[in-house]
């Protein structure tokens, strides 16, 4: 059955991914970045790890905050090369700042777990739609990495990245650039994510019927459109 009655049957749902396909913590208990530090001084730093972590969250908040006033994305490869030019005594180079990433998001990605049902619903919902990948990241790899861990790729036929659009979500051009990329339109089209902003009223705005992981009830939606988890989707969209 449509997600409403006032639109068409949807073909297509627009899956956001942190929070909603995979588990993730910010920031791991304890995990202290040894890697990533390790870099830097092989670099020629002298910063100790403390001195290289209060740095490493000094860039990521000052990019951050702009990208959260104009939604403008930024890389990791930007944070890395803002905080090597603070931390060596010359100017970084961009393979550096490179290695520098991919090392700290390598330690990053610890935190990141897989929800035991998640390739189950990924599965039921590919049995009748097309589906996409909708993300909000800083590095192109993570995303497609994890996709293919869960043995899921397979089941997108696009994954739409912030750092790729230049737009985070909620901005309108990252879905507009999903529905591109797919040829559709934004009443055939469903989103589902955990996130207010960017994964209800953004898409809402842009068109699109939207779910929102909200078990706590948090948010002023429809109580049609919340989700416990992603595994309530199928259901919800008649499946």
């Amino acid at each position: 059955m449509p997600a409403s009655g006032s639109r068409t049957q949807p073909t297509h749902v627009l899956l956001d991914f942190f929070g909603t396909l995979v588990s993730y913590s910010p920031e791991p208990e304890g995990l202290s970045y040894p890697r990533a530090h390790r870099i830097v001084r092989e670099l020629g730093a002298s910063a100790g790890n403390q001195e290289f972590l209060r740095v490493w969250a000094e860039e990521f908040d000052r990019l951050e905050d702009r990208a959260v006033a104009d939604h403008a994305e930024f890389s990791m490869d930007d944070i890395a090369a803002a905080v090597l030019a603070r931390l060596l005594p010359r100017r970084p180079r961009p393979a550096e700042a490179r290695a520098l990433a991919a090392a700290y998001l390598a330690e990053w990605n610890t935190g990141v777990s897989y929800p035991a049902d998640t390739a189950a619903v990924v599965r039921a919902l590919a049995s009748r739609y097309t589906l996409a990948v909708v993300s909000n990241t800083i590095d192109t790899e993570l995303v497609p990495a994890h996709l293919h861990a869960l043995g899921i790729a397979g089941h997108f036929d696009t994954v739409v990245l912030s750092v790729e659009v230049g737009w985070r979500k909620p901005h309108p051009a990252i879905y507009a650039e999903a529905l591109r990329r797919l040829r559709i339109d934004p009443a055939s089209t469903v989103f589902a994510g955990d996130t207010y902003e960017a994964d209800y009223a953004g898409p809402v705005r842009s068109g699109l019927t939207a779910f929102l992981i909200d078990p706590d009830g948090r948010h002023d939606i429809p109580a049609s459109q919340r989700l416990r988890t992603l595994a309530d989707l199928p259901a919800r969209l008649g499946l």
